[in-house]
Formats: C-alpha cells, sequence, structure tokens
C-alpha cells in the first residue's frame, strides 16, 4: 500500500517519483514540478506533483535538503506532514506542495527536477482513549485552523 504515484493534472509532464538514492538512506528525495523562483521573506508552494499512499498508522514526514538549507532555504512549516488520508482528497488529490521560505537577501531559482525535500515514513500511536472519527473532505488547512 505504500507507494508513490503522480497526480492526474500532471500526468506526461515529466514528472519522476520521489526516490532514495542509498540502501541506508531514510529519505525519498521530492523534486520540484517546474520552475519556481522563491523571493525573500516569501512563503512559496512549490509543486511536486506527487501524491503518497500509506497504511492507516503511517505519515509521511518532509524535511528540507541541506544542499537548499545551506542556501538559506527553510521548511516554512518546520516539517510537513502528509497524513495517510490526504491521498486522492477531493480538493486536489493529495498533491504535496513544498512550502519554501527564502531567508537570504536575493531570489533563489529552483529548476523543474530539482530536489527539494525528502520524506520519511513513520509510523504512529494514538492514545488509548483516541476517538477520532471524522473524514477528511479536503487539502491545505481542511481540518481546521
Amino acid at each position: 500500500m505504500r507507494r508513490f504515484a503522480v497526480v492526474s493534472s500532471w500526468q506526461g509532464k515529466g514528472i519522476e517519483l520521489p526516490q532514495r538514492k542509498t540502501r541506508a538512506s531514510a529519505g525519498y528525495d521530492f523534486r520540484a514540478a517546474e520552475n519556481v523562483i522563491l523571493h525573500p521573506g516569501v512563503v512559496t508552494l512549490v509543486p511536486t506533483g506527487i501524491k503518497a499512499y500509506m497504511n492507516q498508522n503511517e505519515v509521511l514526514q518532509l524535511f528540507i535538503r541541506s544542499s537548499l538549507a545551506i542556501r538559506q532555504i527553510i521548511l516554512a512549516n518546520g516539517t510537513g506532514i502528509i497524513d495517510a488520508d490526504y491521498a486522492d482528497n477531493p480538493d486536489n488529490e493529495g498533491h504535496i506542495f513544498v512550502a519554501l521560505l527564502n531567508l537570504g537577501p536575493e531570489p533563489v531559482q529552483i529548476e523543474k527536477g530539482q530536489r527539494i525535500a525528502q520524506g520519511i515514513f513513520l509510523n504512529y500511536l494514538c492514545t488509548d482513549t483516541d476517538q477520532a472519527e471524522g473524514e477528511r473532505k479536503g487539502g491545505f488547512g481542511s481540518t481546521g485552523v
């Protein structure tokens, strides 16, 4: 069940599925789906063209690649959290965007295909009294503020 897929609106646009580079790598490299300019002090949602499927007790966490961090580019939310029920949601089909923030003084060009984040699948636990029964009906911010 754990896998990546290209969202339908990005089919045929040269989107590469995330991959690990070595046997000991924890993270799957996510690439920018298009050219984007990161302006100083502005949060930019960079499309990946990717969605992720996973088991119900799993989460995909996104982290910045060190090659961007040394250029003063960070994830705006620190760590991206992709829930198991995000894939195929009616708002955006589970399209994973990476929220990047340029802390540097100059604009930074991100090229299509450039590796921008790494995703790690993790198991999580729930409390013994957990009673979450809601269903996701959308994408970004759909579970409330």
